[in-house]
């Protein structure tokens, strides 16, 4: 990273953050900060507004909030819009969702019931197990594309923001490979035209954004903007974009324990993963075509953080498998059950059982907030193109042509954290200093 200063723009207004599927995650989102508003709650989780940042060296005891060192979008500057395939307010559809108590729902019933989708961009053989009724219809893509990018300047203009920034809180879509119409803007464009197979609604919401300069994120493991037409288009617009895939439950836990037997040269000879989850991610994730799509970007975590071609003698042989089952009774419950054969000294076996009983929207809400919030910031930065420091927040990190994603969790932090450090012009830590009180 470079030592060119960096100039924000200054903050002026409101923020519109806009989200494509406002069902259980996004409705907790929303509810959420709705509620932090009117001090009925904690940011909980969110690092941009609970966390703290070390600055300049240990002996200065300089370690401010991150909202206090840097100038962030201010929660009560924030307004809230999306579009869904049903027609619910976000009341209706956070009682339906069943993540939050209803008794907090009907303090916000007010606010929440104020906030209604748009009609979404949905077409059922993406997402097999759903079926839209609250639906946009045109030709084309295209005209989808530009149906989209006209509910953002209604928005925009309704709500007197200042700026926007997009996250997908939709559903996992099919898989999807990036192929010829995704190599440039223009076969992309055309492709659209063309309604190609190979553009899903992701993709469309994505271009919409970034064609007019919003930021935009990608909380789950479809292709969406990670292909290069669009990381190009995000460059011509001076449009920050990241993504893929919320990092919330399971995959969570691999990033945190993995470095650590990493660390302490500790073997792996097996690493089992199952889930049973009921919500409507669980029922879509039922499919095997999308399934692929979410197996895809869990079992890549793995792999690069142990780098077994570096390590034959400790993971070469490790046999990775992820399950995830619906099951209705859980709800927005998630249960991610690790089994783990590691081994030691001499090559004596040991292992690992997890049972990570989460709440998978409320791990996935203030990761919204935060991408949202650092994505702004980003944009006032002119930081354009594929945001990797925010690689912390991703199952499938999405990353530059040539390079290989970072999965370390305390690596992505410490990227995270030195690029807030020179977005507001303080030195970056290294922890190499050969002072004692570096």
């Amino acid at each position: 990273m470079d030592n060119t200063k960096i100039n924000l723009k200054p903050i002026n207004g409101k923020l519109g953050i806009l989200t494509p599927g406002m069902g259980a995650v996004a409705t907790t989102f929303i509810a959420g900060t709705i509620a932090i508003k009117k001090n009925i709650g904690k940011p909980i989780g969110s690092y941009s507004q609970m966390g703290t940042i070390r600055l300049g060296k240990r002996t200065e005891g300089r370690n401010p909030l991150v909202k206090d060192f840097l100038p962030l979008a201010d929660l009560n500057d924030i307004v809230f819009g999306g579009w869904d395939l049903y027609e619910d307010n976000v009341y209706e559809a956070a009682v339906n969702a069943g993540v939050l108590d209803r008794n907090l729902l009907d303090q916000l019933k007010t606010e929440l019931e104020e906030i209604k989708p748009m009609k979404a961009v949905f077409d059922k053989q993406y997402v097999k197990k759903l079926d839209g009724t609250y639906i946009k219809e045109a030709a084309n893509k295209m005209e989808l594309a530009e149906a989209v990018m006209e509910d953002i300047r209604q928005f925009k203009e309704k709500h007197n923001c200042e700026r926007i920034v997009m996250v997908w809180c939709g559903s996992t879509e099919i898989y999807i490979r990036e192929s010829e119409v995704h190599s440039s803007i223009e076969k992309l464009e055309q492709g659209m035209r063309d309604n190609h197979k190979d553009i899903p609604p992701s993709m469309i919401y994505a271009y919409a954004a970034i064609k007019m300069g919003i930021p935009y994120a990608n909380g789950a493991p479809n292709l969406s903007c990670d292909i290069k037409a669009l990381e190009e288009l995000a460059k011509t617009t001076n449009t920050p974009i990241a993504g893929k895939d919320f990092k919330t439950g399971q995959t969570l836990m691999k990033t945190i324990l993995a470095p650590g037997l990493k660390a302490r040269s500790l073997g792996i000879r097996g690493w089992f993963s199952t889930n049973i989850l009921g919500n409507r991610d669980g029922e879509v994730l039922d499919d095997p075509d999308n399934f692929k799509s979410k197996e895809v970007s869990k079992l890549g975590v793995l792999e690069q953080i142990l780098e077994p071609e570096k390590h034959p003698d400790l993971y070469k042989d490790l046999y990775h498998k992820v399950r995830i089952n619906y099951y209705p009774p859980h709800g927005d419950n998630k249960e991610g059950w690790d089994n783990i054969d590691i081994f030691g000294w001499l090559n004596y076996p040991m292992q690992i059982k997890i049972d990570f009983l989460c709440r998978d929207s409320i791990l996935a809400a203030p990761i919204v907030l935060d991408l949202a919030i650092f994505l702004d910031l980003a944009s006032r930065a002119e930081m354009a193109g594929i945001q990797e420091w925010l690689s912390f927040y991703w199952k499938s990190p999405q990353i530059g042509e040539g390079l290989y994603p970072q999965h370390d969790i305390f690596k992505q932090f410490e990227k995270l954290k030195n690029t807030l450090r020179h977005i507001g012009g303080e030195e970056l830590i290294t922890h190499l200093g050969l002072d004692y009180y570096e």
